[in-house]
């Protein structure tokens, strides 16, 4: 099993999952040129895709879904809450409904020889999810957009092979930067993003011998900065008491604009 961020950040996110027979996308907020050239660098075309998991119906996770899903006829999986706010915005375009098929939080589904586990999260949408994909043994994640984490969250994101967890920004960076005041509380609310620091403590409580990679993802462009989160989290390791150390992991940042390597487990 493959997985690959093609773009990841608070302006565009777009990540790969794949097996030899499924390949997948987590979110399309970014055009859908920049989706068929990410495609195009992991060997594959729009019409190889099986389908489309939308996490929730903010801009930077579905602006390229009206194109993609309207030019390729790619089946789309999301949310009930998700998929009526989606249309409700009128940011997709003329889409055939017959495209979108409803999951639900902790219910799993299968496409082909992946099995996909829909994961609650706490983010300010109309019902957001993290997803989980697992490939037989085989276990990735993709879980960015949660303002807190707690018991579930690190129940659902145990055993992971690798794992894109959101790592959005620095809390002082944020708290004395330019952002008006509402959008600071927002952000770093409980249905906002996980800080740099909450994603350093939270993937504390996820590590083991398995893990091979973590990708850390969603970075704000304005209130963070990608060697911050990296020796943010990697601080919170070294200084956690688990019997591990942040180099015992291989630990990237997922960038906005440029492909991640792939990760292979």
């Amino acid at each position: 099993m493959r997985l690959c961020s093609i773009a990841s950040g608070s302006s565009g996110n777009c990540v790969y999952v794949g097996s030899e027979a499924t390949h997948l996308l987590v979110d399309t907020g970014i055009s859908g040129k920049r989706i068929e050239q990410g495609l195009k660098e992991l060997d594959l075309t729009p019409k190889d895709l099986d389908g489309i998991l939308i996490t929730h119906e903010h801009a930077d996770h579905i602006s390229g879904l009206g194109v993609m899903a309207r030019k390729y006829e790619i089946p789309v999986y999301a949310t009930e809450g998700t998929i009526r706010a989606m249309f409700q915005s009128g940011s997709l375009g003329r889409v055939e409904e017959s495209l979108f098929h409803r999951v639900e939080e902790d219910e799993k589904f299968i496409l082909k020889d992946l099995t996909i586990h829909p994961m609650h999260i706490s983010h300010d949408a109309a019902q957001p999810v993290a997803y989980r994909i697992f490939y037989g043994e085989k276990r990735v994640a993709v879980c960015t957009d949660l303002g807190v984490y707690n018991e579930y969250t690190v129940e659902c994101l145990k055993g992971m092979d690798a794992l894109l967890l959101e790592a959005n920004h620095d809390v002082n960076m944020l708290q004395v930067g330019p952002y008006p005041y509402y959008l600071k509380q927002r952000i770093l609310g409980d249905r906002g993003h996980l800080s740099n620091e909450n994603s350093g403590r939270l993937l504390c409580r996820v590590l083991h011998d398995g893990l091979r990679t973590v990708l850390l993802g969603h970075l704000s462009k304005e209130n963070n900065l990608p060697e911050l989160a990296y020796e943010s989290v990697r601080m919170e390791i070294n200084m956690d008491d688990n019997p591990y150390r942040a180099g015992d992991f291989d630990i990237r940042v997922a960038k906005r604009s440029e492909m991640s390597p792939v990760v292979f487990v």
